[in-house]
Parts: structure tokens; sequence; C-alpha cells
């Protein structure tokens, strides 16, 4: 628009579609919730999910296989460790629906950066959406930044006013507790 663009192409519904969640924790939760809201069939899988704590959440436990064979839309949301380092990979996204697209705002080295700009390239996925860069900032010359088929912020998901603001009053009352503890003992 700001360049004097306009829509060129049709957009997808989400009532219907399948939407993967690929950890079901505090924001996954949320995500299935919002799934839900627009009329998404929502599925999920971690190493650690129960069939009762996905029902919970409004999703159905499916193996880690069926998540990326039926996601329309897969969503990354894990914490970073060795388990989950490299958990998406060529494999994994091959396994896709070359309608589907992928979204990684937790952390980058969940997903093989590599193996994801192969697959968008050969568009086998129609496409990402990403927060979270392996080198970030981005390097000016990076496939990403070009790419059609991929939607790139940096890394600002979690830049809020009310997020900021928690971590300034947590961090003020962990000092006073530390204090209040180490004047006492």
């Amino acid at each position: 628009m700001r360049r004097g663009g306009w829509q060129q192409s049709v957009g997808d519904d989400l009532s219907g579609k399948t939407l993967a969640v690929l950890g079901l924790g505090n924001v996954g939760r949320e995500v299935a919730r919002i799934g839900l809201a627009f009329g998404m069939n929502v599925i999920a899988w971690s190493e650690n999910l129960t069939p009762e704590r996905a029902a919970a959440a409004g999703a159905e436990l499916v193996s880690k296989e069926a998540l990326f064979k039926q996601a329309d839309f897969l969503s990354v949301h894990l914490v970073l460790s060795q388990r989950t380092r490299g958990l998406v990979g060529a494999e994994e996204l091959s396994l896709m629906k070359s309608t589907a697209r992928l979204i990684n705002t937790s952390r980058a080295p969940i997903v093989t950066e590599s193996d994801l700009v192969e697959v968008l390239r050969a568009r086998k996925i129609a496409g990402a959406a990403i927060d979270v860069f392996d080198q970030e900032p981005l390097t000016p010359n990076h496939p990403f930044r070009t790419m059609t088929n991929v939607l790139a912020t940096p890394h600002i998901g979690y830049v809020s006013r009310g997020l900021y603001e928690t971590f300034y009053r947590d961090t003020v009352a962990n000092i006073r507790r530390w204090l209040e503890e180490s004047s006492t003992g």
C-alpha cells in the first residue's frame, strides 16, 4: 500500500483448515484458542503432551508425522533445548502439504533454517511467517528478505509495553525479596 500496490491474489479461509500446534504450553494453548475462534481444526504434538492436556486446550493429540502431514498452518511453540534443536528439518518439512504454511515465533534453531530456505525456494510449501532467525539481525543479503512466500518480522513479537512492564516489575520484586532475605539471614 505504501508503494502504491494492491492485492494481486486471492486469500485463504481459516475456517475448516487445520492448525497444527507444535508445543501446547502456555503460548501454544493461546494460539490453539485463537485457531478455535476462527473455526479451525486444532491438532497438537510435543514429546510430553497427553491426550487429556491436548483436549483441555481444544486440540487433538496426533503423532509428530501426522502433525506435519495434516497441517494447513503449523505454528511452533517450544522451548529451545537439546531435544528441540533441529526438530523441524528437511524430513518434517517434506511431509507438509504444498499449500501449508509454517509459522515460527518461538526460537530459530528449532527449525533448520537452511532446510526451510530450500523448501521455500522450491515452493514445496506455500510459505512461512518468521519472527526469529539463526543470526539476528538478519543479514542484508539473507534469502528471507527477498522471498515472496516469506513474511518476516524483526524478532519483535515479545516487544510490548505490557511485557516490559512485567519484566521490570518482576525484577524489582525479585531484588526486594533478595534484599529482605539478605538482611534477615
